[in-house]
């Protein structure tokens, strides 16, 4: 199996990318973008993750992150799209969803080649990382973090978006703390 795109280094800060399945937009209500905003508080505080940016998109969610000790950041992300992926079905079920058979059976679809039994798959295998090598690396990917949601027109300008760590950085209101990451 491939490295690439993998978090090897256990003490490496990491670029990553975890995408949905057939890139849809599951992630358009408040209650699901609350999930994962959760789920990481719960990484932070119970598996050691460190954030240091971070942008629930639509559909994806980039993070620079890194993980912590003997919990690397491979695992952290594994159980962090287990559990998430419960929680995003639940919520799709019980909530008003105008979209929810659609999605359900789109989800459900995904699974008909999977060897592993299982009812519903919400996020595209495995994960997408860059470890960052260089100061200049590093702030390339926090400005393309925080643009993504201006870059998709949902806001004029990065720290306009909630669930975004560019609030972090402009000292506003935020949903997660994060790391800061000196600017200068």
């Amino acid at each position: 199996m491939s490295t690439k795109y993998k978090a090897t280094e256990p003490e490496g800060v990491y670029f990553v990318t975890i995408t949905v399945v057939g890139w849809i937009d599951v992630f358009t209500r408040e209650s699901q973008k609350k999930v994962l905003i959760e789920s990481l508080k719960y990484c932070q505080k119970e598996k050691g993750l460190e954030v240091y940016a971070y942008c629930i998109m639509t559909n994806h969610i980039h993070m620079i992150c890194k993980g912590a000790g003997e919990i690397g950041l491979a695992q952290i992300i594994r159980d962090f799209k287990k559990f998430t992926s419960k929680r995003i079905i639940n919520i799709i079920e019980e909530e008003p969803e105008s979209r929810r058979k659609w999605m359900l059976n789109y989800l459900e679809d995904v699974c008909k080649h999977l060897k592993r039994d299982q009812k519903y798959k919400v996020w595209k295998d495995g994960y997408h990382a860059e470890i960052l090598y260089s100061r200049k690396f590093l702030l390339q990917k926090l400005h393309y973090i925080h643009n993504n949601p201006v870059k998709a027109r949902i806001v004029d300008k990065p720290e306009h978006y909630l669930f975004s760590s560019a609030r972090n950085y402009a000292g506003l209101d935020e949903e997660l703390e994060v790391v800061l990451i000196d600017l200068f």
